[in-house]
């Protein structure tokens, strides 16, 4: 949901992102990513999974099985890859089924690269990411994570980790400058 009313839905099936107004149920909502049938052009999405919404309307979606990122601004016939997409690997330029995405306030964006237990944090117009939390072997200690999924700040700038596989949301704080 963004600050306009607008839900956003991702549909892994159809390969494709959709946007209703709140309130307007009689429709079918609009495409606004995706759309085009399953696949890794830019203008194609395969099995997109979680999605944030930024103060202009672009939407960052993680493209699971391209095993990346995109961005689609607002009216785009196609998105841009901000993260990944350099194939399933997990090297600092890859990522292996990306979940949950999330924005920060310069620009950042972060990902739950699920089958590497790490979260990355990928920079505007980098070709790499860094890892911010995990990337140690998935495990159970405070500094490990195991499958994780969802993400989410605080107003404080803490992260909020939803550590799927060991059954517990972790809380990082991470320097956000």
């Amino acid at each position: 949901m963004d600050k306009s009313g607008f839900l956003y839905v991702s549909d892994k099936t159809k390969n494709e992102v959709r946007r209703w107004k709140m309130g307007e149920y009689s429709n079918e909502g609009f495409v606004v990513a995706g759309g085009n049938g399953e696949g890794h052009k830019l203008n194609q999405l395969h099995h997109p999974t979680f999605i944030f919404v930024d103060e202009d309307q672009s939407i960052y979606i993680s493209d699971r099985d391209n095993h990346r990122v995109m961005k689609w601004r607002k009216n785009a016939k196609e998105g841009i890859v901000v993260a990944g997409g350099k194939g399933q690997g997990n090297s600092l330029a890859q990522l292996s089924n990306p979940q949950g995405v999330i924005v920060d306030h310069l620009g950042n964006v972060y990902v739950a690269d699920w089958k590497n237990d790490r979260i990355m944090r990928w920079c505007e117009r980098s070709q790499e990411g860094s890892i911010v939390v995990g990337g140690n072997k998935k495990g159970v200690q405070a500094n490990q994570i195991y499958g994780p999924k969802g993400l989410s700040f605080d107003v404080h700038g803490n992260l909020y980790v939803v550590d799927c596989d060991n059954h517990r949301i972790q809380k990082f704080d991470i320097d956000l400058n």
